[in-house]
C-alpha cells in the first residue's frame, strides 16, 4: 500500500518538473542555429532538446546495429558470440533435460527410452563423459552387453573415467566366468583407485581363487591401511592367508618356508584351528614338543576339535594309554563342560579300558545332544561293558539317524566341508568357515525312527527279532561292528584303524 502510493507520488514529481522544465524553455529567448551547407535551420530551445535527444538515439541505434553486424560476421566465422551463447544454451537445456529423462527411464526399468534419451543428450550436450555412463547401464539393463562392452572401452579414453571403464569390464568377465582377466582388470582398477572398498573385495576373493597368497595379502594390508578393515578382522584373515601360503609352499616341497608361514599363521591367530595344527606339527618334526603343547594348549582353549587331539596325539605317539591319558589332562582341564572335551576324555578312558569313568565323562551328552559320535561313544561303552549285541546295535542305528556334529560350515551359504578351506567350495566367499554345528533338515533322514524296528529287532520280543533280522545274513552285524570299531578313539586320536574288539593300545 505505501509503495504504490510512493510511486504515484513519485511519479506525479517527475511529470511536474518535466511540465516545468518545458515551461521554462518556452520562456527562454534565443535559440540553436544549425547551418549545413546552404541549409539553416533555427531550433528554439525545445526543439533543440528534443532533436539532441532524437540524435542520441539515433547514434545508440547505430552503435546496436553495427554490434549486431560484427556479431554476425563473428558467429559465421565460428567464434564465441552472444548468438552463439545463445544456440549453446538452448542445445545444453535440450540435452539436460534427455539426460534427466534418460536417468529417470533407467531408475525406472525403461532401458530402450534410457538409450534412446541417452543418444539424444550426446547429440545436443556432446559429454561423453555424462552419457556414455547412461548408455552403458542402460544397454546393460536391455542385454546387450556387446554395447556395453564397447562403451566402456569407449570410456578407457578418459582419465577421468578410465576407472568406470576399467569396473565395468571387469564385471561382464567375472559374469562370463572369465576370472584371469577380470583379476588383472581389477589389479587396474586397484591401482587407479586403491580406496576403492568394492575393488578391493573382488580383486582380493579373485587373488584367493587363484591361490595368489601374496597378493592377496598385499591386498588385505591396503584394506587395513585405507581403513576399509578394522585391525582384529585383519590379523584374522591374514592368519587365514598365510595358512593357505603355507599350505602352497608344502606342496611345492619347500619345508621350511612353509613351517615359517604356518608358525606365522599362528602367531596371528592362535584359534584359527588349522594353523594351531600344522604349526604344532611344525614344532614336532623340529623336535621342539614344548611348542607344540604350548600352540595346542591355547587353540583349545579358544576353540576344541578333533584336529587339536589328534595333533596333540602325535606329540608323543607311542605312549601308553594310561600315560596318554596323564598327558591329555593338559587338553581336558581348559573347556571341560565342552562336548568335545567330554567326549575326547570318554575316548581315552576306553582306550584305558576304564569303561565306568568313560560313561562318567560322557555322561547325558547321547541324550542332550545326540550325535553320530555321542551315540558311537556310547555304545563302544556297553561293548567293553559286556551289553549284547542288540543293544549295541540298536545305539548304532540311532547312530545312523543322529546328527553328525559340528562341521566346517560356511556361514555365507550354509554349505558343508569335509575339511577347512580358505574358499567356500559353494559362494567362493572367503573366510567364512566356521567349525559349528550343522541344522537338521527335514528331509534328512526321513522316518529314520519308524526304521529301527526293523534294523534291530525288539528287545522284548526275541523271537521277532530274528524274523526281523535275519541271523544267517552277515552283513549287518558286520556293518555294526565295523561302524563300532571305526569309531573307536584310536582311529580318532592316532589315525589307526583296530582291528578287533579290543581297544588298541597307544
Amino acid at each position: 500500500m505505501l509503495w504504490s502510493l510512493f510511486k504515484i507520488i513519485l511519479f506525479v514529481v517527475v511529470i511536474a518538473f518535466l511540465a516545468l522544465g518545458a515551461g521554462y524553455l518556452l520562456e527562454t529567448d534565443g535559440g540553436i542555429r544549425v547551418s549545413v551547407g546552404t541549409m539553416e535551420f533555427n531550433l528554439e530551445p525545445l526543439q533543440a532538446v528534443i532533436v539532441g535527444l532524437l540524435l542520441v538515439f539515433a547514434i545508440w541505434v547505430v552503435i546496436v546495429l553495427l554490434g549486431l553486424l560484427v556479431a554476425f560476421i563473428r558467429f559465421v566465422n565460428g567464434d564465441e558470440t552472444a548468438i552463439s551463447r545463445y544456440f549453446d544454451r538452448s542445445r545444453e537445456r535440450k540435452g539436460y533435460k534427455a539426460l534427466s529423462e534418460g536417468m529417470i527411464a533407467l531408475a525406472s526399468g525403461e532401458g530402450n527410452t534410457a538409450m534412446s534419451k541417452a543418444s539424444r543428450a550426446e547429440k545436443y550436450l556432446r559429454r561423453p563423459e555424462l552419457t556414455n555412463l547412461l548408455t552403458a547401464q542402460a544397454a546393460e539393463m536391455t542385454g546387450d552387453k556387446r554395447k556395453a562392452d564397447q562403451v566402456y572401452k569407449r570410456l578407457l579414453r578418459d582419465e577421468r573415467t578410465k576407472f568406470v571403464g576399467v569396473r565395468g569390464l571387469m564385471k561382464h568377465k567375472l559374469a562370463e566366468g572369465d576370472t584371469e582377466t577380470a583379476m588383472k582388470l581389477a589389479q587396474k582398477a586397484f591401482a587407479l583407485k586403491p580406496r576403492h572398498t568394492e575393488t578391493q573385495d573382488v580383486l582380493l576373493g579373485l587373488q584367493a581363487r587363484h591361490n595368489d597368497w601374496v597378493g592377496a595379502r598385499k591386498t588385505l594390508g591396503a584394506k587395513l591401511k585405507y581403513g576399509a578393515l578394522p585391525r582384529d578382522v585383519h590379523k584374522r584373515r591374514d592368519a587365514v592367508l598365510a595358512l593357505s601360503e603355507a599350505k602352497g609352499v608344502l606342496n611345492e616341497g619347500n619345508d621350511i618356508k612353509a613351517r615359517e608361514a604356518a608358525i606365522e599363521a599362528n602367531r596371528l591367530s592362535p584359534d584359527l584351528v588349522p594353523a594351531a595344527v600344522m604349526a604344532a606339527r611344525t614344532y614336532i618334526e623340529n623336535g621342539k614338543p614344548r611348542y607344540a603343547t604350548r600352540v595346542l594348549v591355547k587353540a583349545w582353549s579358544a576353540q576344541p576339535h578333533p584336529d587339536i587331539a589328534a595333533a596333540f596325539a602325535e606329540i608323543v605317539p607311542d605312549e601308553t594309554p594310561a600315560e596318554r591319558l596323564k598327558r591329555f589332562r593338559a587338553l581336558t582341564k581348559h573347556r571341560d563342560g565342552d562336548p568335545e572335551t567330554r567326549m575326547l576324555l570318554t575316548e581315552l578312558n576306553i582306550a584305558a579300558e576304564d569303561y565306568a569313568e568313560a560313561r562318567r565323562a560322557l555322561g547325558d551328552l547321547p541324550d542332550e545332544l545326540p550325535s553320530q559320535r555321542a551315540l558311537t561313544l556310547l555304545a563302544a561303552i556297553e561293548r567293553g561293558e559286556g551289553a549284547d549285541d542288540q543293544t549295541v546295535r540298536a545305539l548304532l542305528a540311532r547312530a545312523v539317524t543322529a546328527p553328525r556334529g559340528p562341521q566346517w560350515m560356511c556361514e555365507n551359504c550354509n554349505h558343508v566341508h569335509a575339511a577347512w578351506s580358505p574358499i567356500c567350495d559353494n559362494c567362493k566367499a572367503f573366510d567364512t568357515l566356521a567349525w559349528t554345528s550343522v541344522p537338521e533338515t527335514e528331509t534328512a533322514m526321513h522316518g529314520g525312527a519308524e526304521m529301527l524296528p526293523m534294523i534291530v529287532g525288539k528287545a522284548d520280543d526275541p523271537a521277532e527279532t530274528a524274523e526281523l533280522v535275519d541271523p544267517t545274513d552277515e552283513e549287518t552285524p558286520k556293518v555294526v561292528e565295523a561302524e563300532l570299531i571305526d569309531a573307536t578313539p584310536e582311529a580318532k586320536v592316532d589315525g589307526n584303524d583296530a582291528q578287533g574288539d579290543e581297544p588298541e593300545k597307544r
